[in-house]
């Protein structure tokens, strides 16, 4: 099982790279994000796998960061999500604004994600809210960083904060730091943790 691959870039397109690694070219599908993120071909590449074995074929889903590649594997535990879908979802928002509008239950922004409808929307929020919101708790843990409680009101102050221009991160720490100084209701968090932000 394939779980990560370092070498040289030998060919990129939109939806699939091919890397060479040990004198073998390996072929990936990537979303659209890490596409443009990509050097120019013939650079180092350093790419997280994941390997998806299927009756008739082996293929290669790559990532540029252990993040992307987590939420793909999230959004394949989604009963009508499989690879393909779960990679132009990934190419259709960001990875931070996924997980935010997941880990909010907001609908409205998934469904502004070519080939989700409404019934898909709601059932990626079913099924991955909480084990997102445990993904970024988890993340911002192991970074050493504040992370916000994952109940619902926190997960609205912190979506709020990204959908004004902060950072996933920036808008964790403002958002637990307002819990920490005693904001109670969902608009005083936004108002403390934006005071937070401003200086």
């Amino acid at each position: 099982m394939i779980a990560r691959l370092r070498g040289r870039l030998l060919e990129k397109a939109p939806e699939q790279i091919v890397v060479d690694a040990g004198g073998v070219g390996y072929r990936m599908f990537v979303s659209l994000n890490a596409f443009y993120r990509l050097p120019n071909v013939g650079a180092e590449v350093d790419v997280h796998v994941h390997t998806h074995v299927r009756e008739d074929a082996l293929q290669l889903y790559g990532f540029l960061d252990a993040s992307e590649r987590a939420l793909f594997l999230l959004l394949l535990q989604v009963a009508t999500i499989g690879p393909k879908a779960a990679l132009a979802v990934l190419s259709g928002m960001d990875t931070p604004d996924l997980e935010s509008a997941l880990a909010a239950g907001d609908v409205r922004r998934l469904v502004a994600v070519p080939g989700i409808g409404k019934k898909k929307a709601d059932l990626m929020v079913l099924q991955l809210r909480e084990k997102v919101k445990l993904l970024q708790q988890r993340r911002a843990e192991a970074s050493g960083a504040p992370a916000a409680r994952v109940g619902s009101d926190a997960a609205e102050a912190v979506s709020a904060l990204v959908n004004l221009g902060y950072k996933q991160q920036e808008a964790e720490r403002a958002v637990a730091g307002a819990e920490e100084s005693g904001a109670c209701t969902l608009a005083d968090r936004i108002r403390e943790a934006l005071r937070r932000l401003a200086t």
